[in-house]
């Protein structure tokens, strides 16, 4: 079964096809926030890349955020398209597991962050286990203070990864048992999304087009600033 994932929770746009056989082709293209222009010709890249027609994909799998909300609009409604006009199912995986999976061979506590804006931070922490990583308690939006009581509470020595951390490094310079990762795996991934698309195929943990919901955290940008506009206006 092949596996058509789709990445746009950030700045970077990926895809990515695999199956069985691991990844077998990837793109990413890193263009602000230029998802809409962005996405369907990396997809078409790709699939002219793997010599894979769409007609062969089984599976949509689509990073369902946190993230940014044009991002997520976009990759989301992409992916459900592509979904109906295939008639194959789909699989939703979050951001922040996809970059925290990467980090899966560390010995150290990963914390997963991705930049909120807004000084905010999304984020959940995760534990190395054999084979991948499990998220410990739930997905958090928070200032970088917020992340830092946290992981100074916990006193492990910890990784912290994602473009949110890099962004606010000079947050977490002065804990001596923090270290952050590198810009290079600062993004969720497609080919990360794949892989764990593939083990959720296994099991058969499959949604429809309909069924798939964003995971935003927070009320986006525009509603929020729509509805203070509103209450301005009201009093």
């Amino acid at each position: 079964m092949l596996i058509l994932g789709i990445d746009t929770a950030t700045d970077q746009v990926s895809a990515a096809i695999g199956g069985h056989e691991g990844v077998l082709g990837s793109v990413a293209v890193a263009r602000g926030r230029r998802h809409a222009e962005t996405l369907t010709p990396a997809i078409e890249f790709l699939a002219t890349q793997t010599g894979i027609g769409l007609d062969e994909i089984g599976v949509v799998a689509v990073d369902v955020g946190p993230g940014l909300f044009t991002g997520l609009r976009v990759g989301i409604a992409t992916a459900k398209a592509m979904a109906y006009a295939l008639r194959v199912p789909m699989i939703g995986v979050a951001s922040l597991d996809l970059v925290a999976f990467p980090m899966r061979e560390t010995g150290r506590l990963i914390v997963a962050a991705v930049d909120a804006r807004r000084g905010e931070l999304f984020y959940a922490l995760y534990r190395p286990v054999p084979g991948g990583v499990q998220r410990l308690g739930d997905y958090r939006v928070g200032s970088p203070r917020d992340l830092v009581s946290e992981i100074v509470a916990r006193g492990e020595e910890c990784l912290l990864v994602g473009d949110g951390a890099r962004r606010y490094t000079d947050d977490f310079e002065g804990l001596s048992r923090v270290r952050v990762a590198d810009q290079e795996v600062a993004h969720p991934s497609a080919a990360s999304l794949v892989q764990l698309a593939h083990a959720q195929a296994l099991r058969e943990e499959f949604i429809q087009p309909w069924e798939l919901e964003p995971l935003y955290l927070r009320t986006p940008d525009a509603v929020a600033n729509w509805t203070s506009r509103a209450d301005e206006a009201s009093s």
